[in-house]
């Protein structure tokens, strides 16, 4: 039930129809078979339509299903490092961190120190750091490399987003004859008509 004493009213065809009083424009609707329905209730004054209010729900509700089937949570990833991890590995953890950033997921890093290793936390956080700055193509660091216990991590956002398809282009037009192209041999030269020789004759002797 709309309480406000005046709305604006827009019509079933989305005609501005100015402000009314409120049981005016309930009225309006009922004559024409439409429900008022508030459609900007914080604005001044409401903003209100006429509509068939069933229909509008159904239509909200269908967006909405459709907006959560395509929307793709985001998942909380985590990739572990070791202080003394080799080249090859960690390279390795590098690629699945940025495929984990690619689909859009959060990314977390932790370095595991063992025994003595945890008095060296700056080795872990120089390799944190180094990690970040080759996905940082992909991802940006959400909290910094923190201490905790026997390991030290980051988050990483993502920060990826795929590039548009290529437009469509038509057919290239067919190739034009370049200055590359191989020159042709000339042509034989054609025997032109000139006037006819003279036909020899013989004379009596």
């Amino acid at each position: 039930m709309i309480r406000i004493p005046q709305v604006r009213v827009v019509d079933e065809e989305g005609n501005q129809m100015g402000v009314m009083p409120t049981p005016q424009a309930l009225q309006l609707a009922q004559e024409r078979g439409y429900d008022l329905v508030e459609v900007a209730p914080m604005a001044s004054p409401p903003v209100t339509r006429l509509l068939d209010f069933g229909q509008f729900k159904y239509e909200q509700a269908r967006k909405e299903k459709e907006a959560r089937r395509h929307q793709r949570s985001v998942e909380f990833k985590e990739v572990r490092l070791r202080v003394k991890i080799g080249k090859g590995d960690f390279d390795t953890k590098v690629r699945r961190a940025t495929r984990f950033l690619e689909d859009g997921d959060r990314v977390k890093v932790t370095v595991q120190f063992r025994g003595r290793e945890v008095s060296h936390a700056y080795i872990g956080r120089d390799l944190l750091n180094r990690f970040a700055e080759l996905v940082s193509e992909y991802g940006t660091v959400d909290r910094p490399p923190v201490l905790e216990g026997r390991s030290m991590s980051m988050v990483l956002t993502s920060t990826y987003r795929p590039a548009p398809p290529p437009e469509k282009t038509d057919a290239e037009p067919k190739t034009q004859k370049s200055k590359e192209a191989a020159p042709q041999e000339p042509a034989p030269p054609v025997a032109q008509d000139g006037p006819e020789a003279p036909t020899a004759t013989s004379t009596g002797g």
